[in-house]
């Protein structure tokens, strides 16, 4: 199974401009593999199929990488570790927090990240309107976690006005966008392709005023 998830992701990751060396593909497949054992009982993800979390997953995150920038980075809404574990394997000179309410996504992620070697993350367990940073983060990140106004809200403390809210998307509602709080602005939308992914993806790129 490792060998042939291994293959696969390869080929994936050859279908984008990204690069990743054979160490980093190792622990992105050991990522996968240990979500697949741990979903068996913690129900951490509804994608079933390791495979499937290849693309679903693995690829879903890693196409965000072009657009990450700075070094200090929150993943807000973390789930089991998407995409904050795979950008910290990809980029490891960069700082990770990733920040989740539930207790058994964070208990993964840190398992996870012990398992694998990954030094570059730190697992919160809070709601993010709680947790504070200093100095703030450079970007913050978020995918699936809640609508732009919502995000902005929750998330405004978390940078300051040199930072960045990098919010991953399925299709893009123009009433959602127009929802965003006076107080920022929306700097770039793009859409992007993930190999194998049906549907629309698109990142929102949000600055502050």
């Amino acid at each position: 199974m490792t060998e042939h998830l291994t293959s696969k992701l390869t080929k994936l990751i050859e279908q984008t401009s990204l690069s990743a060396n054979q160490a980093q593909i190792d622990k992105l497949v050991g990522f996968v593999m240990l979500m697949d054992k741990w979903n068996k009982a913690y129900n951490l993800s509804s994608v079933r199929e390791p495979e499937q979390m290849l693309v679903k997953h693995i690829m879903d995150s890693l196409v965000v990488a072009p657009y990450i920038h700075g070094n200090n980075i929150a993943d807000v809404g973390t789930g089991p570790g998407l995409p904050g574990v795979p950008l910290a394997i990809l980029f490891p000179e960069k700082s990770f927090t990733l920040i989740d309410s539930l207790g058994k996504r964070i208990r993964f992620i840190k398992q996870a990240c012990y398992e694998l070697d990954i030094s570059n993350v730190c697992a919160i367990q809070e709601r993010v309107e709680n947790v504070t940073s200093e100095p703030a983060f450079d970007l913050v990140l978020s995918r699936a976690f809640a609508s732009l106004s919502d995000m902005l809200n929750w998330c405004a403390h978390l940078v300051d006005n040199n930072g960045e809210f990098l919010a991953l998307k399925g299709q893009l509602h123009q009433d959602e966008l127009a929802q965003v709080p006076a107080d920022f602005k929306i700097v770039n939308t793009v859409k992007i392709s993930v190999p194998e992914l049906t549907g629309e993806r698109h990142i929102v790129s949000i600055h502050k005023q």
